[in-house]
């Protein structure tokens, strides 16, 4: 049996999200033994995130798996640390060095369902309430989209605009979940950025938010990087 006692996994959550969005997920790798923990973005710029993942990387010790949904995708990328071991991408952006989120994101047609998403007076871009069960988690139950709409917390346009620094999955191992039923980002950006990446994939009849609704999928693929990290 493989033992995790010493590898911690940097959860990292994405836009209109914070930390509880993987709690589902957190439970069930601690069990396996796995130190667990989850970075709190402000989501006010891409290098203000970044800043924050190195606050939380400098809380950890030992080796490191850093898992990113959707917009944190492109926040684990500038994980330098060499303690990070792997990356792992769950129905997440990953831009190559000088693009921003924006152009990955929109790269494909949007899903018929997509909500129309524009920045407010300061410049904050909120998930419409109908977005929360069309598109964000359209396969999550009424109590998962209830509290996903309560906690819901803006990202700012400043976040999808900044380039993006040289990648870590160019020179680390990453895997990455594709949601083959994602709303938000189209699944073929979504192999278009593995096949980038060189990542090991694995493609799923999922929604953008399998962290809720198919959690066991995301805990077993972040638990086969823990068990090539260890």
């Amino acid at each position: 049996m493989t033992s995790f006692e010493n590898i911690t996994v940097v959860v990292a959550h994405g836009a209109w999200a914070d930390g509880s969005s993987w709690r589902e997920v957190i439970g069930p790798l601690t069990k396996k033994g796995l130190q667990v923990v989850a970075a709190p973005l402000p989501l006010s710029s891409l290098s203000d995130d970044a800043a924050a993942l190195r606050r939380t990387l400098a809380r950890t010790e030992g080796p490191v798996i850093l898992a990113g949904h959707a917009y944190a995708g492109a926040v684990i990328a500038t994980a330098e640390d060499e303690r990070v071991r792997a990356l792992v991408y769950v129905a997440a952006l990953a831009p190559a060095k000088g693009e921003t989120v924006a152009e990955v994101f929109y790269r494909d047609d949007a899903h018929p369902m997509a909500p129309k998403l524009a920045p407010d007076a300061d410049g904050w871009i909120w998930m419409t309430e109908e977005g929360f069960a069309n598109a964000f988690a359209q396969h999550a139950t009424a109590d998962q989209i209830a509290l996903a709409k309560a906690v819901q917390r803006p990202i700012s346009v400043n976040c999808i605009q900044e380039k993006s620094p040289e990648p870590a999955w160019s020179s680390k191992r990453s895997w990455f979940l594709i949601a083959e039923e994602d709303r938000m980002i189209n699944p073929k950006t979504q192999h278009f950025m593995a096949k980038r990446m060189g990542a090991q994939t694995q493609a799923l009849a999922v929604d953008h938010t399998p962290l809720l609704t198919a959690p066991h999928a995301v805990v077993e693929m972040i638990l086969a990087a823990a068990a090539e990290t260890a």
